[in-house]
């Protein structure tokens, strides 16, 4: 299967991205957007906390870098959800973060690996 390829819904699924990493952070925008996303993306947790007001999105997706990100990441998704608490919120981190945290709806899973992270994305969509 062809998770990058695969077709998605005939309009575009919004998603903020936010992640610190300055070098990883345009290579996942564009995966997301060659497979059919449209998407906003941050640096920082404030800047996506003001972009999360300023549109609809599907799905907000929070890059958590270790376990020394994990609390800066709970708390946008505890702000994010008490706001809206009907909004998709996934954190992308590794195995290790994944069982350490159970505030966003979805964790998608990845040592990056640009189809499991697209495959991902778009399961916690679907399933939403």
């Amino acid at each position: 299967m062809d998770t990058l390829n695969d077709p998605l819904p005939d309009a575009k699924p919004a998603i903020l991205h936010i992640c610190r990493r300055e070098m990883l952070r345009p290579l996942r925008d564009q995966i997301l957007r060659i497979s059919g996303f449209d998407v906003d993306s941050t640096l920082r947790a404030s800047e996506g906390l003001s972009m999360f007001w300023g549109r609809h999105y599907d799905l907000v997706l929070i890059d958590v870098e270790g376990e020394e990100g994990i609390a800066e990441a709970e708390h946008l998704c505890s702000e994010i959800k008490t706001a809206q608490h009907g909004q998709l919120v996934a954190f992308v981190c590794n195995w290790r973060v994944a069982i350490m945290t159970d505030c966003p709806d979805e964790i998608v899973r990845t040592e990056f690996n640009p189809g499991q992270f697209v495959g991902g994305v778009r399961e916690a969509v679907a399933r939403h």
